[in-house]
């Protein structure tokens, strides 16, 4: 693991999520991330305090394995970038320490403006896949 380049990673990994080929964006979900790897997401706060207010804990939603992950990679590809809407972009922050690498990525729209910022934390597997991926929506 010691080869991986954490900018390089971060690169591959804002690609998938703008990959239209759905063979291509299986094959990069396989390479980045473990086969048993989740990906945590801490919802916006927006969606938290809907959640709590219908009396559920707000709590992380989690994806894992393979194919939870292709389900998660393709349905924001529909959702965001399929339609033109937006395109996601790689901030030029990406930092590595020890088994970890962090970065932040930008949601960005036809125009240019930024239209939600994201921070990524991935701890790494011994092989320089990603074994967990904790995303926050910071705006």
């Amino acid at each position: 693991m010691t080869g991986t380049d954490p900018r390089a990673l971060a690169s591959r990994y804002v690609g998938v999520w703008n990959e239209p080929d759905a063979e291509r964006r299986r094959a990069a979900v396989r390479g980045l991330w473990t086969e048993d790897a989740a990906h945590i997401l801490q919802p916006p706060q927006e969606i938290r305090e809907a959640v709590a207010g219908l009396g559920f804990p707000a709590t992380a939603l989690e994806a894992r394995g393979h194919a939870a992950l292709e389900v998660r990679v393709t349905r924001a590809y529909d959702d965001f970038v399929a339609p033109g809407t937006f395109t996601f972009r790689l901030r030029n922050n990406a930092d590595r320490l020890h088994d970890v690498v962090k970065f932040n990525w930008e949601m960005v729209s036809a125009d240019g403006e930024v239209a939600a910022v994201g921070l990524e934390i991935l701890v790494l597997h011994p092989d320089g896949r990603i074994r967990t991926d904790y995303q926050f929506i910071e705006s």
